[in-house]
């Protein structure tokens, strides 16, 4: 398998990581993040890291710990912006630095636009902000913009036409793109075989809440209070989104906890069910995955993972 990536996706609490690390395990492999906010360090029990999954002892014994290495977490500071376009090249050189040392890589993440760039190798480019180009567009309507912007090809990202700003900022990356075509990202060749993990909706949502206590509990709200402390501004943590957003509220004393959770809670499961819309538009897309049942233990997971190269 010197050329073939493993990818393991799923909607959140649904056991990824630890699935990722078992694999990696038998197969002597790494484990490369494909999440878009596990690269920020500091923000630990709120995106879901899940750092203890990659210790883990194999064959069941409790006196031997086997490390998985793991990429592209805690690769930046919050206060910098992390894009598609640098999250292909940082997966190309870890994939490549993986596959160079004879290991096996691994994707694990939620993460849809990131796992489907890498899987039907979109071609991205880092486009300056261009005032002039911008300034040419105020004249259009939303549907004129949306109209040219569909005139390049399929989009990669539908979120692109959700707001006036996404949709300049994409037609702005596509006219770049167009006028520089040897600055596209190109990730080398490679197979793919994906899995998933499939639970039922009321499962995965008594996960997501089992799973939203526990780390309350564990200081989710400090970890947030650490943010701020340290300069990072609460408005830049609520663009963060999910546990970001609404403990930061809490924290301003914008709501109360109970509040807070109840928000967050909801927001947490639609963001589920939105990961899993994503997925099921790349099996559309021509992308195969293979569902493995989220109910089995891990071990029986990576058994029928392993099963199925």
């Amino acid at each position: 398998m010197s050329n073939t990536l493993i990818t393991i996706l799923g909607p959140t609490a649904t056991g990824k990581t630890a699935l990722a690390a078992e694999v990696a395990c038998r197969l002597d492999g790494e484990v490369i993040s494909a999440d878009s906010r596990q690269v920020f360090r500091g923000m630990d029990l709120g995106t879901g890291k899940d750092l203890a999954d990659y210790d883990i002892h194999p064959h069941h014994s409790s006196l031997i710990t086997h490390h998985i290495p793991y990429h592209l977490i805690d690769i930046c500071d919050p206060a910098e912006e992390y894009s598609a376009y640098r999250f292909l090249n940082d997966f190309k050189r870890a994939y490549e630095d993986i596959t160079a040392r004879g290991r096996q890589p691994i994707l694990c993440g939620g993460t849809g636009l990131y796992i489907d760039a890498v899987v039907r190798r979109y071609q991205l480019s880092d486009a300056p902000v261009n005032p002039a180009y911008r300034a040419s567009l105020e004249a259009f309507s939303d549907e004129e913009l949306t109209a040219r912007l569909a005139s390049y090809g399929p989009l990669h990202n539908h979120t692109d036409t959700e707001t006036r700003d996404r949709l300049v900022r994409a037609l702005e990356i596509q006219e770049y793109a167009a006028a520089h075509p040897d600055r596209y990202t190109r990730l080398p060749d490679m197979q793919h075989r994906i899995f998933g993990i499939q639970l039922d909706r009321q499962e995965v949502i008594d996960r997501i809440e089992r799973r939203l206590r526990a780390r309350l509990d564990e200081g989710m709200s400090d970890e947030v209070q650490r943010l701020l402390d340290n300069g990072v501004p609460a408005e830049r943590l609520m663009r963060f989104g999910l546990e970001y957003r609404h403990v930061t509220r809490y924290l301003l004393g914008q709501c109360t906890e109970d509040e807070m959770f109840r928000d967050l809670f909801t927001d947490i499961r639609r963001f589920a069910k939105r990961q899993m819309t994503w997925f099921r538009r790349m099996e559309r897309n021509g992308v195969a995955i293979h569902w493995l049942d989220g109910r089995l233990s891990v071990a029986d997971r990576a058994d029928q993972l392993l099963a199925s190269l």
